[in-house]
């Protein structure tokens, strides 16, 4: 085809050309709305979230929501699962289910919640388990804060969001 170049179309040093002037401006502006200065700079440096779920479709959806949003999302089935695909690098924020296999939600929570580096990586809980008890039993184990499945995933998205922004305040 005329015109069309060869190949894939590599877009980085023209996002990195685009954000340069954006923060060039921005600097030299008198008044800077520190919401856009943000959101200029998430892009370079994402926050981790690690999402734990077993339903194939759930954790699909989330992961894929989240990635939308600019998160990246590490995505294990279980507990086992973790294992496999926790490294070192940073966590931001936890999404965990309670009905898992093998180790259970609450049980992972502690878990993590009495590890040195993971115990104050703020953790919400995503669970068809809506009792009061259950409710009750996730905040025992650290929770910050439990949504009940079905959810809705603006009311999701603006938890983690708000979360991620208390953790992170100076």
């Amino acid at each position: 085809m005329k015109g069309r170049s060869p190949g894939r179309i590599r877009t980085r040093d023209l996002v990195d050309k685009i954000e340069k002037i954006t923060k060039e401006r921005m600097a030299k502006a008198k008044v800077v709305d520190l919401k856009h200065f943000r959101r200029g700079e998430s892009k370079d440096t994402p926050y981790t979230l690690l999402l734990i779920e077993d339903d194939e479709t759930v954790r699909s959806a989330m992961k894929r929501i989240f990635e939308g949003e600019g998160y990246k999302v590490i995505a294990a089935s279980d507990g086992t699962h973790l294992s496999q695909v926790l490294d070192d690098e940073p966590i931001d924020l936890i999404l965990l289910d309670v009905g898992l296999p093998w180790i259970n939600g609450f049980e992972l929570a502690e878990l993590m919640k009495s590890h040195h580096d993971l115990k104050n990586i703020p953790l919400i809980f995503v669970s068809g388990r809506t009792g009061d008890d259950d409710v009750k039993q996730g905040f025992k184990v650290g929770a910050d804060d439990f949504i009940k499945k079905p959810f809705d995933i603006e009311k999701l998205k603006k938890t983690v969001d708000t979360l991620l922004r208390l953790a992170h305040e100076p």
